[in-house]
């Protein structure tokens, strides 16, 4: 699936850090699939600005949307984080697009 820069940010953040191990060992990949390889990392000057991420958005039109392989029960595992969330009250704003993407708009 093509992903965004903040896409891949936004699922990074969200996936469930305890479960079983099936489901661990699937976030385990899925983590180190949506992670920055280090030339990404130098061309995208991460910077932490409180709870925001900025980074160059030149470079980021240059790098473009990234293909990450997120099979089947990884993307059972990420809808149901975000459906969770959404359960919850606890999405953000800038997980609404992610939100849209994965779940669908007219949950």
């Amino acid at each position: 699936m093509k992903l965004t820069i903040a896409e891949r940010i936004i699922l990074g953040s969200i996936l469930p850090s305890e479960g079983n191990f099936i489901t661990l060992k699937i976030v385990r990949q899925l983590r180190e699939a949506l992670s920055f390889s280090e030339e990404e990392i130098s061309k995208l000057k991460f910077e932490q600005d409180g709870n925001m991420v900025k980074w160059d958005t030149v470079a980021e039109a240059e790098i473009g949307v990234v293909d990450i392989p997120i099979g089947e029960k990884a993307m059972s595992i990420i809808v149901d984080r975000l459906l969770e969330l959404d359960k919850q009250g606890r999405l953000t704003e800038p997980m609404v697009g992610v939100f849209e993407r994965f779940v669908g708009s007219s949950e």
